[in-house]
């Protein structure tokens, strides 16, 4: 995306006002399409950044219940700090799909309005199927980003849940108390990976439509 001016953006993001931005944008020679494409990037990459820090924070809890001596209330710390940065990590892919999603609707808002501006009948159903193609499209990927989205709260509840009551109760007994409930947190944070892997591959996908045409 070109370069705007940083202070003329913030004032943008602080006013709230979405039309406005993507007016000034459009001075600027990005249309809606290049900050979808952008956004949809901006999405995927927040996942994938998000995988890894599901994988640290499971991680760190195996090693933690692995615990055989030494400094258990480090390890702890080092376990909550993982928590702490997998919930920022979850914040950022909603905050992002959510951004994709607004300016997906701006756009294709946009695109039914200025159908009506057509002549050509002939011009005017290619850009409505158009539309109507690449809708579909980004149905598609709205709802695969949602599906991986949904799936990171259970992950999340059952590690606040562990690290809460590893925090009241730091000793052996404690640990062996949320052993139980490992082998479940494994299989959801392979269940979340999972339908982050088929979003980041729609996404990748998607953008390569977009940037081809």
């Amino acid at each position: 995306m070109r370069q705007i001016p940083v202070l003329l953006l913030l004032s943008l993001c602080l006013g709230g006002c979405q039309q406005a931005y993507y007016a000034t944008m459009e001075k600027f020679g990005v249309e809606k399409r290049e900050i979808l494409v952008d956004r949809v990037k901006d999405a995927r990459d927040a996942q994938v950044e998000g995988q890894q820090q599901f994988k640290n924070a499971l991680d760190e809890l195996s090693q933690l219940l692995k615990f055989h001596g030494g400094d258990l209330q480090r390890n702890y710390e080092e376990l909550d700090a993982e928590y702490q940065q997998s919930v920022k990590a979850a914040e950022l892919v909603s905050n992002r799909i959510n951004k994709v999603e607004s300016v997906a609707d701006a756009l294709f808002n946009e695109w039914r309005d200025e159908l009506e501006q057509y002549q050509s009948a002939s011009l005017k159903s290619q850009s409505k199927q158009k539309l109507v193609t690449t809708e579909k499209q980004f149905d598609v990927l709205l709802k695969k980003m949602r599906s991986a989205e949904k799936k990171m709260q259970p992950v999340l509840k059952i590690m606040h849940d562990n690290v809460l009551f590893l925090k009241h109760n730091l000793n052996a007994k404690a640990i062996g108390s949320i052993q139980t409930d490992f082998a479940g947190l494994q299989q959801d944070v392979s269940s979340l990976i999972s339908e982050m892997n088929k979003a980041i591959a729609d996404s990748n996908k998607f953008i390569a439509q977009m940037q081809a045409e």
